[in-house]
């Protein structure tokens, strides 16, 4: 998938990607990589996508985000574009 194209990416809502949110962001700083993930309450208010994964550093080459209305569905976006990056995240 090329970044940008408008099509939406599908996530397994169902994959349990955030019971290991924890450990993919401690082997991402292991890994020399600065990674956050947050939520937003204004944006959760509105019903708009509320949590974001940001990182950067490391082997990533610039920044990337990620933005999901669900840490499910942030942290499979995340981890899509992280392995699309070359990160071969191990969860």
């Amino acid at each position: 998938m090329t970044k940008g194209m408008g099509r939406r990416l599908e996530v397994d809502l169902d994959s349990g990607v955030e019971d290991v949110t924890l450990s993919i962001l401690e082997w991402l700083g292991e890994q020399g990589v600065g990674a956050m993930i947050r939520v937003d309450a204004e944006r959760m208010r509105d019903g708009q996508p509320a949590w974001t994964f940001a990182a950067s550093g490391g082997p990533l080459d610039g920044g990337m985000r990620a933005d999901g209305a669900s840490v499910a569905e942030c942290m499979g976006v995340a981890l899509f574009r992280l392995r699309e990056a070359g990160l071969a995240v191990p969860f």
